[in-house]
């Protein structure tokens, strides 16, 4: 009997001690088992249950392609004298008719003109014209005309036709000689005319001029006209 009631305070006793157990070996099973991440639970549904947001979560940098603004297009060149060319050179035709007391002649020859400019509208300018005409006295007519001073040009560059004036001073040659008087005399050349632009770099060119020469003792008012082209440079 006695051993009897001994086996069961033990069986007893045992039973206690494993029922008193359980509540540590989960809590230590619990604690061994990984942490699900944040992520698989979608808060979405239950916006009150999510996280506070992050201050590297918060702040987003703007993209890089959003923040810069676009390029502007590079400037595109004209077909006009846009460049900023400084060197005007003009070649081509002249016809000169030369009238004084002495003779009067009609000749043809060749001008040449070099600008240099200093802005959009004036620039300074030197010409040389060089004409011959018929027989006088056995001797051929020949003039020359050398002159510098002052162009003045109307219109943008980037203008199709381009309207121009001059007034320059100088001297004139003529031959031949009358009545012992010098061939060589004061000028004054005053005109204009217009450019057309042909491209960037060349312009046809039309003028016509009034000469004031001194010769023989007298003055001459007489006018020339002229074909050319000019180049830019």
């Amino acid at each position: 009997m006695k051993r009897l009631a001994l086996v069961a305070c033990f069986v007893l006793g045992t039973c206690a001690s494993l029922s008193a157990q359980q509540p540590s070996l989960l809590l230590s099973a619990l604690a061994a088992q990984p942490a699900a991440p944040a992520s698989t639970f979608n808060f979405t549904l239950v916006p009150e249950l999510a996280p506070p947001a992050t201050a590297s979560e918060s702040f987003a940098f703007p993209s890089p392609k959003a923040a810069l603004p676009d390029a502007p297009a590079p400037p595109q060149p004209s077909s006009f004298n846009e460049e900023g060319y400084r060197w005007d050179l003009a070649v081509g035709y002249e016809y000169i008719h030369f009238d004084s007391k002495q003779f009067s002649a009609n000749l043809s020859g060749l001008h040449t003109d070099l600008t240099y400019n200093l802005n959009s509208w004036f620039g300074l300018e030197g010409n040389v014209v060089s004409a011959w005409g018929g027989t006088i006295g056995g001797e051929r007519t020949k003039y020359v005309l050398y002159a510098a001073g002052g162009r003045i040009g109307w219109g943008p560059s980037r203008r199709r036709l381009t309207p121009w004036a001059h007034a320059l001073v100088g001297g004139v040659h003529v031959n031949p000689q009358v009545a012992r008087s010098s061939k060589n005399a004061f000028a004054l050349q005053v005109g204009g005319g217009a450019d057309w632009a042909y491209n960037s770099r060349v312009a046809l060119r039309a003028e016509a001029d009034y000469v004031r020469s001194t010769l023989y003792s007298s003055t001459q008012n007489n006018f020339q006209i002229g074909l050319g082209a000019v180049i830019h440079f």
